[in-house]
C-alpha cells in the first residue's frame, strides 16, 4: 500500500516490484518506472486523441496544460484526472518556460512530471503524453475550460482588470472561435503568406472557370453536365449530352481554360486576393471577429471598448483535443 501511494501503480504491479526488489522500496520504484518506459515505448505510435485540459491562474500568471491518452474510458478515470490536476498544480507553482521545462519539474512524490506520466502509462497499459503546455503573463488573466468534456481550454491576458462578464465572454470567444491572432497586425507572416497564396490560386481558378462556363453555355452545353471527366462519361451514357457535345466540351475546357489562364490581369487577381485575405483576417483574428456574446453585431474590439476604452487583450492561448 505504501508503494502504491508513492507511485499510483496497481496493487499487483507493486507486489511484483517489491518481490523483485526483495523489499527495497527505492529499487521497487525504479522497477515500476522502467515498466512505464517499456509500455510507453511499445505504444509510442498510438494516437492520443482523448485526455484532459486543465488551467490554473495565480495573480498575473496562468497556465494551460493537456494530459493526453488513447481512450475516453481512461481519461474519465479518477487517477488520470488527479494526475492531470497535479501536473497543472506543478505547472502554476513553477511556471516553466516551455513543455520540456514542465516535464523536468518535480512532483510531490519526487518523480518528475515526465516520470509520473510514464508511470501512469505503465499502470494503465495505455499511452499517456503531455500533449500541450502554455503560459500567459499579463496584468489580468482569465481562464476557461469547456465543462462538458474537459478537452478544450483557453487563456486570455488583458492589460488591466476588466469586469468578470466581459473577461468570461472574451475567453469563451477564444475557445469557440479559435482566432489565429489577437489582431490583424499580430497575425504571423507565414499565415498571411499562406492565405495569400490560397487566395490567388482560388481567384485564378474562379476566373478561368467563369470563362469556360460562358463558352460552354454559348455552345449550348450545360456546364454542370461536363464539370468533370466522370460526369462527361456518365452523362453521355445517359444520353444527356451527345458524343459530339462531349468532345466539343473537352476541347472548350482545354483551349478556353488555357487561354484565359495565360491572360488573367495580374492586378485584378491581386485585388480580389487581397480582399479575400482581409475577409480571412476579419473572421480569424480576435479583435475583428463578431463578438458572440453580443446581439448588436459589435466586434470583440468594440465590445471591449464599450466597457473600458483603455482595456486591451495582450495574450491568448487555446488548446483543444478535438481540433
Amino acid at each position: 500500500m505504501k508503494l502504491r501511494k508513492m507511485t499510483s501503480a496497481g496493487m499487483m504491479d507493486c507486489k511484483k516490484a517489491l518481490e523483485e526488489a526483495e523489499g527495497d522500496f527505492n529499487k521497487a520504484m525504479g522497477i515500476i518506472r522502467e515498466k512505464g518506459k517499456l509500455v510507453a515505448a511499445k505504444r509510442a505510435d498510438r494516437e492520443t486523441s482523448e485526455g484532459a485540459v486543465k488551467a490554473r491562474v495565480a495573480g498575473g500568471k496562468a497556465i494551460l496544460v493537456c494530459l493526453g491518452c488513447e481512450t475516453d474510458f481512461v481519461s474519465r478515470n479518477s487517477d488520470f484526472q488527479n494526475l492531470a490536476d497535479a501536473i497543472a498544480d506543478v505547472a502554476i507553482a513553477n511556471c516553466p518556460a516551455d513543455l520540456e521545462g514542465l516535464k523536468a519539474c518535480k512532483m510531490a512524490d519526487g518523480f518528475t512530471v515526465a516520470e509520473a506520466v510514464e508511470a501512469q502509462t505503465g499502470k494503465t497499459g495505455e499511452k499517456h503524453v503531455l500533449a500541450y503546455y502554455a503560459i500567459v503573463e499579463a496584468p489580468f488573466v482569465v481562464e476557461y475550460i469547456h465543462t462538458l468534456n474537459g478537452k478544450l481550454g483557453a487563456l486570455v491576458g488583458f492589460n488591466k482588470e476588466v469586469p468578470a462578464e466581459l473577461a468570461k465572454g472574451v475567453v469563451m470567444q477564444v475557445a469557440s472561435m479559435n482566432p489565429v491572432a489577437i489582431s490583424p497586425a499580430d497575425c504571423p507572416a507565414e499565415v498571411l503568406e499562406n492565405e495569400k497564396k490560397i487566395a490567388i490560386e482560388k481567384t485564378k481558378e474562379e476566373q478561368v472557370q467563369k470563362a469556360v462556363d460562358a463558352a460552354l453555355k454559348k455552345a449550348g452545353i450545360n456546364p454542370a453536365h461536363v464539370d468533370s471527366e466522370d460526369h462527361i462519361e456518365s452523362n453521355t451514357a445517359k444520353g444527356w449530352i451527345t458524343p459530339e457535345q462531349a468532345a466539343q466540351a473537352r476541347e472548350i475546357i482545354k483551349t478556353v481554360g488555357e487561354q484565359k489562364a495565360a491572360n488573367l490581369p495580374a492586378q485584378m487577381v491581386e485585388n480580389i486576393a487581397n480582399g479575400r485575405v482581409q475577409k480571412f483576417l476579419k473572421e480569424n483574428t480576435l479583435t475583428e471577429q463578431e463578438y458572440q456574446m453580443s446581439d448588436d453585431k459589435k466586434t470583440v474590439a468594440q465590445a471591449i471598448a464599450a466597457v473600458d476604452k483603455d482595456a486591451k487583450v495582450v495574450a491568448i492561448k487555446r488548446f483543444s483535443l478535438n481540433d
